[in-house]
């Protein structure tokens, strides 16, 4: 783990880079929702580092695309579906889907289009709740637990970082800092979470929360990412996001030993398969606050269908 000076200078560093371009757990109540608690609440919580010493973050960036699908092939009465699949980016490889996504957003009709195929980013955190307004919420025996924090927080998280005002890491043993997530009402519906911020006091690990370090350890972030596709699951990503974009209904049968919505079983040729680690909502992240839902226009004739898009974007591109 890095010290709060160099911390700041790699935030400084992706901050610029950005500027320059332009896991598979089971849910379990180790994941703390504070999506759940009531608007005008606050939950605080003690970030611990990465057990990753390589980790120059106490978090790790989790990257996801959900693919929507009309229905389940062979299944009549099943609603839309959305399957979720890691972003290659995530890996520090380029993203199939995102290169086909990335030219629509320079034509206003495919905007909307290509935020819903946009990748999602959830930010994997670790840590003890120390202020909990979640009456029903139960500690678990390992009371280190982890957060799916949104970018909306995350963003506030890094800019604080660079606050010289700060003198130390915030996950410093004695001399850390509380971060206080305050859930707000927002615009449309949506709670917002902008005025969270750090406890401006120090505040060591008490001797209990040390005892629980040394009774489960810290856990390594990354395993709580989805396992990295091998050649093979991304062509079935891709074969999944063309299917998605056409319109056409999830099939368990072709994608199902590889990647599937969540109450839709494996085919039963699985048995023959090492599935993917498949990429689920354990994390139960909140809709992303103040973002309204994205809205596609229906399809009207033949030369609309999503399908012909992408063959008119692809023909552009070999043009270029």
């Amino acid at each position: 783990m890095a010290n709060l000076a160099e911390l700041r200078a790699r935030i400084a560093a992706q901050d610029s880079k950005s500027q320059n371009r332009g896991s598979n757990s089971q849910s379990d109540n180790a994941i703390y929702p504070h999506w759940n608690i009531d608007e005008g609440a606050t939950a605080t919580i003690r970030f611990l580092a990465d057990a990753d010493s390589t980790n120059d973050f106490f978090w790790v960036e989790r990257q996801v695309i959900k693919l929507p699908f009309n229905g389940v092939k062979g299944n009549p009465s099943a609603k839309q579906i959305t399957v979720q699949v890691p972003c290659m980016e995530m890996y520090g490889e380029n993203c199939p889907i995102l290169a086909e996504v990335r030219p629509w957003y320079k034509d206003e009709s495919l905007k909307d289009m290509a935020n819903k195929y946009w990748k999602k980013r959830t930010y994997i955190y670790q840590g003890f709740v120390r202020g909990n307004p979640l009456g029903n919420d139960k500690t678990p025996a390992n009371p280190i637990r982890r957060f799916a924090i949104t970018s909306q927080i995350q963003t506030i998280i890094r800019a604080s970082l660079m606050d010289p005002e700060i003198d130390n890491i915030p996950t410093h043993e004695v001399h850390g800092l509380d971060f206080n997530i305050r859930k707000t009402p927002g615009k449309g519906g949506f709670s917002e979470y902008t005025t969270s911020s750090w406890a401006r006091k120090e505040s060591p690990l008490t001797e209990a929360e040390q005892a629980a370090i040394q009774a489960h350890g810290l856990f390594n972030l990354k395993d709580f990412l989805p396992k990295k596709p091998s050649e093979a699951e991304q062509r079935i990503i891709k074969e999944m996001f063309e299917a998605s974009v056409d319109g056409r209904p999830y099939d368990p049968d072709k994608w199902g030993v590889y990647y599937r919505p969540f109450g839709v079983d494996a085919p039963s040729s699985a048995s023959n398969h090492t599935p993917a680690a498949q990429v689920t909502d354990d994390e139960e992240e909140a809709p992303a606050p103040v973002v309204a839902p994205v809205v596609v226009p229906p399809k009207a004739t033949s030369s609309d269908k999503a399908q012909d898009i992408l063959a008119q974007i692809r023909a552009r591109q070999k043009t270029v």
